[in-house]
């Protein structure tokens, strides 16, 4: 493991940091979840910025970071373009500017998409301070196959684009991870019913927090378990992949017939099984066999 932080300048006291932006993860609850490097960067940065500054403010209170007269910019939805050209100017001035969101890692549901954009399109130094995330938390917690999974964000509040948004996702092949309101997510597992009630679904609710739940079933299951008013607290929603329907060899031939015209026999087989959800194995096998009986018909 790598000790050393090429970003900090040796000194006495606290590191200088070199000049950039910092994007730097925060707790999503339990305030001691946070990185031994993200409470440097929090001390030694010239600027700070923060989703809400009274909440760094506090956290920065909690494990004893002095603000030594700095100031903590806000930057957040509604102020972004604003309060991006001032974080930007300060950097190309030379300072260090560390960004915090309200709680978990920046960009990830959070603000600081068009700060991190803006600052890499002008060659601006930018680093990721890693820590606390609900997207990994929830996953690893909930048992469901991570090997492939889906961020789809958070659930639309109207009810008629939620529903076709939750059939967009449910069809992905691979885990599905969203963010919903505690007071909707009944209302959203009662929706999943109509598109597959049997699906493995697990609510993960105020993760890291004392009060912290998990619960597993079908969609039906939980969204029979889940009182009226919903729920309290931070929720995310996770959906095992769907169950992998049968095909038959007639339809892989004919996905098959159509690709092999314009493609490999190896593109054609990967295309197909990835498209149905059969073994590779398997599309190729057919596909070499439907090659072997065209080149047999024509007598080459």
């Amino acid at each position: 493991m790598q000790d050393d932080d090429p970003s900090t300048v040796a000194g006495p006291g606290t590191p200088a940091l070199a000049p950039g932006l910092y994007l730097v993860a925060t707790p999503i609850g339990n305030a001691r979840d946070i990185t031994l490097r993200a409470l440097d960067i929090l001390a030694g940065a010239d600027l700070l910025a923060a989703e809400d500054t009274r909440t760094l403010r506090h956290l920065m209170q909690i494990h004893g970071i002095p603000l030594r007269g700095r100031r903590i910019v806000a930057h957040h939805d509604h102020n972004a373009e604003a309060s991006a050209r001032g974080i930007l100017a300060a950097v190309r001035d030379g300072a260090s500017v560390a960004y915090a969101s309200d709680a978990g890692t920046p960009l990830i549901a959070d603000p600081g998409f068009e700060l991190s954009r803006m600052a890499a399109a002008e060659g601006l130094a930018v680093q990721t301070v890693p820590g606390a995330s609900a997207l990994l938390a929830a996953l690893t917690l909930a048992g469901l196959p991570t090997d492939r999974f889906m961020f789809a964000g958070f659930v639309p509040s109207a009810r008629g684009a939620r529903r076709s948004w939750l059939a967009e996702v449910a069809a992905v092949r691979a885990t599905v991870v969203m963010f919903d309101s505690p007071r909707r997510v009944k209302q959203t597992l009662e929706e999943l019913c109509e598109i597959d009630a049997n699906r493995s679904t697990v609510v993960c609710r105020e993760l890291t927090k004392k009060f912290e739940e998990v619960l597993r079933g079908t969609a039906a299951e939980l969204a029979d378990r889940i009182p009226d008013e919903g729920l309290r607290g931070e929720v995310v929603i996770l959906l095992a992949p769907p169950a992998q329907v049968a095909v038959g060899d007639d339809v892989l031939r004919a996905a098959l017939a159509d690709r092999l015209e314009r493609m490999s026999v190896r593109d054609a087989a990967s295309e197909v099984a990835a498209e149905h959800g059969v073994a590779r194995k398997l599309a190729y096998a057919l596909a070499v066999e439907m090659g072997r009986s065209d080149t047999d018909a024509t007598g080459g």
